[in-house]
């Protein structure tokens, strides 16, 4: 064999040695001990194109199983709209399919974990046994910043019980015309409301420390989330409330009314932005680099990343889909980081590699996007923790959060009427009477007094698939044992008048939606609930509770009414609901929009010239807690 020169051994050993020590040295994003801004300047000079791109998709969860997120580099998977891993998934069923992703995340060349987002939009709505908070019209009513803060913190405590890590919450919308079916999304009508409502973001990532720089993304570990400000900007004043479509207002309209609540936003370190399906004055919001850019990013200094809504690119072209590679192009274009691409990634992967391998889009944008991700990652603590923990599976449904709940509930209803006279003030109601009628549809049904975004994208009916306390419920557990409760859905005037009732509770409203299938130009209370209110009211005393996403038309019946209440999307907790009308706790909510008299008013907001409301923007009654109160 032939002899080999000693140097060129030593050589060797030396090189070696050295490479050894060189990878040992430059592998800095894995180290916690450097800075975040250097492990992702570190990360970012390995990557690939086609790893780059990978880390800007996020698809569903049914097409990301069998290796998909190791063969694409896959940065991110999503649970849409009632997409879960078995029914009635436990906590423990969503830890295991998590994980599966992550092991498959981590198996890539470069071990990039993966995040997992949902919509957690009151509470972890989608998750069977989990506390469900009101909508957000109706904490927009409690006029509570800090009460909405502990229900971030709640919200983010049972997302992280089931192991997922980023939620698309809050809407900041400021919605202008109840018509829009997401109305209920909405803190308030007034940009003040809602950017004080922000503070959820504090509770959802946790309290950014002072020293923190302007605009930087912030979560504070383990027991906190990812939180998303959305729908930038201006989804809740399009055109006759219309979803998804044009929002006409002029720049100083548009900065005044719609941008504020992302100030407070970017102040409080929320770490990512979802852009708006709508469009400002005809420019669709996913192709505005104007806004998205120009503004958010550059002016705002926002430095986390913007993320697509669901299938959002695709949009952008009517009819839908219809030319991927421009969707793609002004996508990215306009400044968005990451892209809800459910089902079609491969496409969106191919059309983007040749985007950029011909030079219509920089590499310094795709390198802006990934480090915008990527920053979030590394402040997360996803690197050192990737893998969810059953520590927290106890969270779910957490007797304190089902507390808390409760009291969001009492907090948020309004008291619109008390009495036929100010002198005879029915509520509180006595506990104690010989018998009491509830009515309604929505008297025992905690899928409509949860509304949409529960279980299922459009919202569920019926008790099958909830835990928590319908009305009815909480009428029963709140009345003296003695008093007899008599529950009939739509009782005709026969039963009301021939049974001695004392007094009824009326329970009606809205059935669940969301999104563009809420859209309504009429806002009526669905059948049978104006004739159960005229068929009760118009016989005995009653109370009558709309349970809804936004006002409705009630003029034609409220003076037949006694009491009414505005009691929006309570959610699980039913008990709140009776804590106020029996005295146990008095009514405080403010109305957080205006209460029209016809819908022939639309849009109609507090200060606009014909402002002529049948409640005003801010009303509400207020009744004393009673600690007993027997009969009436």
């Amino acid at each position: 064999m032939e002899k080999i020169p000693i140097f060129l051994v030593g050589f060797w050993l030396l090189s070696t040695w050295a490479g050894l020590l060189e990878t040992e040295d430059m592998m800095k994003y894995k180290n916690p001990n450097e800075s975040v801004s250097i492990r992702v300047e570190d990360l970012i000079s390995r990557m690939t194109l086609e790893e780059k791109i990978g880390q800007m998709l996020q698809i569903e969860r049914k097409y990301a199983s069998n290796g998909v997120l190791k063969k694409y580099f896959i940065g991110s998977v999503l649970s849409e709209g009632g997409s879960i891993p078995v029914p009635k998934a436990s906590a423990e069923n969503w830890i295991d399919m998590l994980n599966e992703f992550q092991k498959d995340a981590l198996s890539t060349r470069l071990g990039i974990p993966m995040f997992y987002g949902i919509d957690a939009v009151h509470g972890h709505s989608s998750v069977y046994k989990a506390t469900i908070f009101p909508h957000n019209i109706g904490l927009g009513a409690t006029r509570d910043p800090e009460l909405v803060k502990r229900i971030g913190a709640a919200t983010a405590l049972e997302v992280r019980a089931t192991g997922i890590q980023y939620v698309y919450a809050p809407c900041v919308a400021v919605c202008r015309d109840p018509r829009w079916g997401r109305c209920y999304e909405s803190y308030s009508e007034d940009p003040k409301i809602v950017q004080a409502m922000t503070d959820i973001i504090s509770g959802l990532q946790g309290d950014i420390p002072d020293n923190m720089p302007y605009g930087v993304p912030f979560i504070a570990g383990k027991e906190k989330v990812i939180g998303c400000a959305k729908h930038y900007v201006g989804d809740g004043g399009t055109t006759n409330g219309i979803d998804e479509s044009n929002t006409v207002i002029d720049r100083d309209g548009m900065m005044r009314i719609h941008m504020p609540g992302y100030y407070s936003s970017i102040s409080k370190g929320v770490a990512t932005i979802m852009v708006s399906y709508s469009s400002w004055n005809g420019v669709k919001m996913h192709a505005h680099h104007d806004l998205v850019t120009g503004f958010l990013k550059n002016t705002l200094q926002f430095q986390g990343f913007v993320i697509s809504d669901f299938e959002g690119i695709d949009r952008i072209t009517s009819p839908f889909r219809a030319n991927c590679t421009y969707s793609v192009l002004a996508g990215v274009s306009a400044g968005i980081d990451m892209f809800m691409v459910p089902k079609f990634y491969i496409e969106f992967i191919d059309e983007l590699t040749v985007l950029v391998k011909n030079e219509f889009i920089p590499m310094s944008r795709i390198d802006d996007a990934v480090r915008r991700i990527l920053r979030v990652k590394f402040m997360m603590g996803i690197f050192e923790n990737p893998f969810a923990e059953y520590s927290l599976v106890k969270y779910l449904g957490f007797k304190e959060h089902r507390e808390l709940a409760r009291e969001a509930v009492r907090k948020s209803m309004v008291l619109l009427k008390n009495g036929k006279s100010a002198e005879k003030p029915l509520l509180p109601v006595p506990k104690k009477v010989p018998k009491i009628l509830v009515a309604g549809s929505h008297a025992n049904n905690l899928g409509y007094q949860c509304g949409g975004w529960t279980i299922e994208w459009q919202g569920i009916s019926g008790n099958d698939n909830l835990k928590g306390t319908t009305i009815l419920t909480a009428v029963k557990n709140t009345v003296d044992p003695e008093t007899i409760v008599i529950y009939k859905e739509n009782p005709d005037i026969e039963f009301v008048e021939s049974n001695g009732f004392s007094y009824a509770i009326v329970v009606v409203g809205e059935h669940p939606y969301a999104e563009m299938h809420g859209d309504s130009m009429n806002l009526t209370i669905p059948n049978p609930g104006p004739e159960t209110i005229t068929n009760v009211c118009g016989a005995i005393k009653c109370v009558v509770i709309i349970i809804s996403g936004r006002p409705l038309v009630i003029e034609p019946y409220v003076g037949l009414i006694d009491a009414v209440v505005a009691g929006w999307l309570p959610g699980s907790e039913g008990q709140g609901v009776a804590d106020v009308l029996f005295g146990d706790y008095g009514f405080t909510g403010k109305l957080p929009r205006t209460w029209f008299k016809s819908v022939d008013q639309l849009p109609m907001n507090v200060g606009d010239s014909h402002y002529d409301p049948l409640f005003p923007f801010g009303f509400g009654l207020s009744t004393k807690p009673t600690k007993a109160i027997y009969s009436q």
